[in-house]
């Protein structure tokens, strides 16, 4: 059953200047997906159009048999997407249990407190400390109250946006420690990362972008060598169809 299906998709700050030329792919239910590519080739760009962020001129997204190409933000976590941005994705002023809270205003009342225990009981870092505010946990944990945050409307989909960007070897390994446990959970993931190993040793699955365009689609081992990413990143082979 396909979980997210982009057809085509132009996006971008300028109509005339779009970033993300015309790229399509789907990802199945409970698959796990990473999108790599050099700076610059529109990464986050195409999962910000995706999440009704950037402008999208021309194709569609579809979460299962709906169409949401266009919709606010809002309505799309309402839909079933769930958004986990690079930078500004918790309230640092606010405790762990506070910035929970506020995620489940978007369900319905009484299911609130289960899936904020739920939420605590997933990531045991921030269950044992649910008073205490968020800016005082370490980069890797905001990154586990910012997947949480996500993961409480219960998504079809959730895409990260460099989930390990700024962090140390030790706490990329926690966070995709919990990425991990996150898939195998059954959650749909697509994640756009630089940290090029870790992604491929999470997802069976990798994308790379180059220039706007979808230049591979394909199991990752393909990439682990590294010999064709390299020639994909520097852009000296030509678009490939879908594996």
């Amino acid at each position: 059953m396909i979980a997210l299906s982009v057809n085509n998709l132009r996006a971008g700050y300028d109509p005339d200047l779009a970033i993300v030329k015309g790229v399509s792919f789907d990802v199945n239910k409970g698959e796990a997906l990473c999108i790599l590519g050099p700076n610059g080739a529109g990464k986050s760009t195409l999962i910000k159009a995706m999440a009704g962020l950037v402008p999208s001129f021309g194709g569609t997204v579809r979460l299962g048999p709906r169409d949401v190409t266009g919709l606010t933000p809002h309505l799309l976590v309402r839909s079933g997407l769930g958004f986990v941005p690079q930078t500004d994705n918790i309230f640092t002023r606010l405790t762990i249990r506070e910035n929970l809270q506020i995620a489940s205003q978007l369900v319905a009342r009484s299911e609130r407190q289960r899936r904020i225990d739920a939420m605590l009981a997933m990531f045991p870092d921030l269950g044992e400390r649910p008073g205490e505010l968020a800016g005082a946990l370490s980069g890797g944990q905001r990154q586990m109250l910012a997947a949480a945050r996500a993961l409480l409307t219960e998504p079809d989909v959730l895409i990260l946006d460099e989930p390990s960007a700024g962090l140390s070897p030790k706490l990329v390994g926690q966070v995709f420690d919990t990425l991990r446990r996150i898939s195998e959970a059954g959650v749909t993931l697509v994640l756009v990362e630089q940290n090029v190993r870790a992604a491929l040793a999470l997802t069976p699955r990798a994308l790379v972008l180059v220039d706007g365009h979808l230049a591979h689609d394909g199991p990752s081992n393909a990439l682990h060598d590294g010999a064709l990413l390299g020639e994909l990143f520097l852009g000296r082979r030509g678009a490939e169809q879908p594996a």
